[in-house]
């Protein structure tokens, strides 16, 4: 739908609301201060409607201005992908462009696996919905619960699968060296 067509059935909405308000062009004119022929123009669209003259009609009929001007139909906002399966993990992607951050569920399924730590250019934050995940680091070995995050510079040695005792979903973010996730959260004290 173009600009034109939406400023073309906003004549047509106001005409609609005024009526089912039953209230008159002099008495609509009276409320906004904006004269009857003006509102007549606006309504039979001999006149271009404004965010000047359609803010003191929204007013006057106490309605949200985009209820006078009418807002396109919002798309599905799901994000529907389709799963990739690597190495026996599942990945749904959640991200739609290619490039910059990426963000993926992740689903690792129970399993032994002895860690192969890698390393890449980029950075990587892990927050764990469900079971535990194990996350070799460097020098670093430890099990994230659901509710626990990570991050950190992937071109540290790094690791994270299954800890062997039941399946692990983590969301996972990905970026380019230095989009860092910035997660600012207080450490649990012992």
């Amino acid at each position: 739908m173009t600009t034109d067509d939406v400023l073309a059935e906003v004549g047509p909405r106001l005409r609609r609301i005024r009526k089912d308000r039953e209230v008159t062009l002099a008495a609509l004119s009276e409320a906004t201060g904006i004269s009857v022929s003006t509102l007549s123009r606006l309504e039979s669209g001999l006149r271009k409607p404004s965010l000047e003259l359609l803010l003191p009609i929204a007013q006057a009929h106490q309605v949200p201005l985009d209820e006078l001007v009418g807002t396109p139909p919002v798309g599905d906002p799901r994000v529907r992908s389709k799963p990739l399966v690597r190495h026996g993990r599942t990945y749904w992607p959640l991200t739609r462009q290619p490039g910059g951050l990426q963000a993926y569920k992740v689903l690792v399924p129970q399993r032994t696996e002895e860690p192969e730590p890698r390393t890449h250019e980029g950075y990587e934050w892990l927050y764990v919905l469900s079971g535990r995940l194990r996350v070799v680091l460097g020098e670093h070995d430890v099990v994230l619960t659901a509710g626990e995050a990570a991050e950190f510079d992937t071109r540290v040695p790094h690791w994270f699968g299954s800890t062997g005792q039941g399946p692990a979903e983590f969301l996972s973010l990905f970026g380019p060296q230095g989009e860092r996730m910035h997660v600012r959260a207080q450490p649990r004290r012992p």
